[in-house]
């Protein structure tokens, strides 16, 4: 939100100096992000003065040159060195002195020296339009009228608009504050509370009466839950055309452009009051009737930008009897705006549902200033007020009458909401003891006014600005931000009770994860879980979860899988060449269910592609591969005290397991999902499910051990089985004998040959045995060793090898 100083001081004369002004703001809950100084000419023309050309010669040692003698009022005149065409003596000019900083239309500031150009000594400039930013003319020097005194300074005769204007960082509540007058307000109520009582003085519209006795025009509101209150008024006679320099310099000063002098006053009125106002060519009403009502699905609308658009059955339309002209307090139509050539309007002034105008202008993609503000909730009391005083400033700035009385359709007012403060909830919130009084004056300086006051408690009627305001929580925040957050006072003793932190076990954990995949050179991603749903088909569509409310088309599903944002960084960093990618998130999935409705899941999710080493002198890169991802599993489950198991999945996957149950899984994206992101290398992704992990590791206590001071007793197995058997399944087979003697085991040879027999295979695993009380005997271990070969025959169909 931009704010004008000078535009504040319209209603409140005696304001603080721009510096205190912020300060004020910032302490009252409207944090000043910027405050810069405005100059409708940059530098505002200092340093710059009217000269007399005296004398004009031609430059010695240049043909293209001249040098002049120029008096600025002085008792010397100034020698200086031009280039322009059009120089000639007894003109008055515009005269850069020494020292004095130019600011060019279209390029950096320049501050002038003293300088010798082709050894003819120069002691300031004449300058150009463009040069000094009044003007986009280089075609020679600005000749000024010869009625000018040498010596005024150029200020005098270019006014320059000054200002301070202040970005403020408004939260998503306060639309209230969305305008001047709401800024002017809280001022208002601060300068009230800690210096003396300020009264904001609105522009009043006493002066409003209507010219002409019919009304050419009238309004039906058919949706009267979207549209509860619609007011407009009709002019004749208009003059369409530029608008006047203070209004032009009022808009400028706020970023705002302006267009004519008919849609500057309906922006003036917008940024002035936050009631967004739409100015209609009335001659483009057919019928003289304005119909507020929704139209079928896909009625084509052609916008102010020259947009197709297919208009929702929800989207709220202002017509006329024939047809569409506008989509309500979101954006105006081609065919029926304000032109150079109308001489008729009619002025809109309305309350929209906010939830509708959010809807229709994110379905259509049009975030204007109106919608901006019709979200949020406008004042609906101040409907008629506001189209009283554009129509007012109509007639001022672009002449013309006012035909009949103001249409307001307004079926069931508003009824201004009530609530009660208890004066002990307030000192228990806001930490003060406030006396009553300050409360009262306080509140009723922001428009609220005193229903009821008792000695506990005391009541107050809401304003209708006030949208945010529903609960005795809300009145203790409007108190505190203008009493000033640094006033409430701090303890002597300051009680705090011990907690625990329920989340701390689970957030020690995922950082030492994290550290894991950070030292093997993993990068954290976070991406939105918000997705696209075309990645999604049918079927998965029926279980996931649909964005009401989206932010875009693009934005439209919470994910049920980490895979396609993931593979969303994938595409964009291999665009960019960066092939090699070992990347990790936290996240969450989504998905409905018939019995337990909405589940969110927590993630880490791994990807990897490339190589996983780089390209050395020494070494050649390695491929990340399957093996590489089951490591990567392994270590990040190790390092939380337990051992995983892995097993084959569905649909190229492998599970990951721990005791029988499922942590996750690791999946060789298939070459069809990565087409779809444009991906053409292979990605590997491990997934593990938090609260899986952290409800085993909680219960997977750690103890101390003493080293085993027996040795330990290795023995080797190879073993013949089908191609299509994996160490996992070996590995699940061994851990189903629950031998406590044997602490590890593991694959160290693999082998294929023709000669082991078609779709065979030779594999050989190392079996590590030991005991803490004694050490093992041959017998003890060839009897272990026995069980061993005998489920692994039964398990895999093994043949061992002699």
């Amino acid at each position: 939100m931009t704010i004008s100083y000078n535009w504040l001081m319209d209603y409140l004369p005696e304001l603080p100096e721009p510096e205190k002004l912020s300060h004020i703001l910032t302490s009252i809950g409207l944090e000043v992000e910027e405050m810069n100084r405005y100059e409708s000419v940059r530098g505002g023309l200092n340093g710059l003065l009217v000269g007399e050309v005296r004398d004009c010669q031609p430059h010695p040692n240049a043909d293209k040159l001249k040098v002049t003698k120029v008096s600025i009022g002085g008792a010397e005149d100034l020698q200086i060195v031009c280039g322009a065409s059009n120089v000639a003596a007894g003109q008055k000019v515009v005269v850069a002195m020494v020292g004095a900083t130019i600011y060019p239309v279209n390029g950096d500031p320049l501050t002038l020296r003293k300088a010798a150009i082709r050894k003819v000594d120069s002691e300031g400039m004449l300058c150009a339009e463009d040069e000094i930013g009044v003007g986009n003319s280089h075609d020679g020097i600005m000749v000024l009228p010869n009625n000018l005194v040498p010596g005024t300074p150029l200020s005098e005769v270019f006014p320059v608009y000054t200002d301070w204007i202040y970005t403020i960082g408004l939260t998503p509540n306060r639309m209230d504050a969305m305008s001047h007058a709401g800024v002017a307000r809280d001022v208002s109520a601060y300068l009230t509370h800690h210096i003396r009582e300020t009264k904001v003085q609105h522009v009043a519209a006493n002066g409003f009466k209507s010219d002409l006795p019919d009304t050419p025009i009238s309004v039906k509101v058919i949706d009267s839950a979207a549209c509860p209150r619609y007011a407009g008024v009709s002019l004749r006679g208009v003059r369409v055309g530029a608008s006047p320099e203070w209004l032009k310099n009022r808009l400028v000063a706020i970023g705002q452009r302006p267009i004519n002098n008919i849609v500057d006053i309906t922006n003036f009125i917008l940024h002035d009051t936050g009631q967004p106002l739409h100015a209609f060519d009335a001659d483009a009403i057919e019928g003289n009737e304005v119909i507020v009502q929704q139209l079928p699905e896909g009625t084509p609308f052609i916008t102010l930008d020259d947009k197709e658009r297919k208009l929702s059955k929800d989207d709220l339309m202002i017509c006329n009897a024939n047809g569409p002209m506008c989509i309500g307090g979101v954006f105006g139509g081609k065919h029926s705006g304000v032109s150079a050539t109308t001489t008729r309007i009619f002025l809109e002034s309305a309350w929209f549902h906010p939830a509708g105008i959010r809807k229709t202008s994110l379905r259509h993609e049009l975030r204007t200033d109106a919608a901006t503000r019709f979200e949020k909730g406008v004042d609906i009391s101040q409907t008629v007020n506001v189209l009283k005083r554009a129509a007012l400033l109509i007639k001022e700035v672009a002449g013309g009458v006012i035909e009949g009385e103001i249409i307001d359709v307004y079926p069931h007012p508003v009824e201004k909401k009530e609530v009660g403060l208890k004066y002990h909830y307030l000192k228990k919130l806001s930490g003060k003891n406030y006396h009553h009084e300050a409360v009262k004056k306080i509140m009723s300086s922001l428009g609220f006014e005193v229903v009821r006051e008792g000695m506990d408690e005391i009541r107050f009627s809401v304003p209708l600005h006030k949208t945010d305001i529903s609960l005795p929580a809300d009145l203790v925040e409007e108190i505190v931000r203008i009493d000033g957050l640094d006033n409430i006072e701090i303890p002597s003793v300051i009680s705090i009770s011990p907690s625990l932190d329920p989340l701390a076990v689970k957030e020690r954990l995922k950082e030492k994860m994290a550290n894991y995949l950070s030292g093997r050179g993993g990068m954290e991603i976070c991406t939105n879980s918000i997705t696209n749903s075309k990645y999604y088909s049918e079927e998965e569509k029926l279980t996931g979860v649909a964005m009401i409310n989206s932010l875009s088309a693009d934005l439209d599903w919470m994910r049920p899988s980490m895979l396609e944002t993931g593979l969303e960084v994938i595409s964009y960093n291999i665009n960019r060449k960066n092939n090699r990618l070992f990347l990790f998130e936290w996240g969450k999935t989504y998905h409905t269910t018939p019995q337990k409705g909405y589940l969110e899941t927590e993630h880490l999710a791994v990807f990897l592609t490339g190589d996983r080493t780089a390209e050395h002198w020494q070494d050649k890169p390695v491929a990340t591969d399957y093996y590489f991802a089951n490591g990567i599993a392994s270590g990040l489950i190790g390092c939380l005290g337990m051992t995983p198991q892995f097993q084959p999945g569905n649909n190229g996957t492998t599970k990951i397991s721990i005791g029988g149950r499922e942590v996750g899984s690791i999946l060789e994206v298939p070459t069809k999902k990565l087409s779809s992101f444009d991906i053409r290398q292979p990605v590997i992704m491990v997934d593990l499910l938090l609260p899986e992990l952290m409800e085993l590791q909680e219960a997977n206590r750690i103890r101390y051990k003493e080293v085993n001071k027996f040795p330990v007793v290795q023995r080797d197995l190879s073993m013949v089985v089908d191609a299509s058997k994996t160490y996992g399944e070996m590995e699940v087979a061994v851990a189903s004998l629950e031998l406590p003697l044997l602490k590890q085991h593991r694959l160290f040879d693999v082998f294929e040959s023709e000669k082991l027999g078609k779709g065979k295979k030779s594999m050989a695993m190392s079996f590590f045995f030991s005991d803490e009380e004694k050490t093992l005997t041959d017998k003890e271990v060839d009897k272990m060793m026995g069980q061993i070969i005998a489920r692994l025959e039964k398990s895999v169909a093994a043949e061992i090898r002699k």
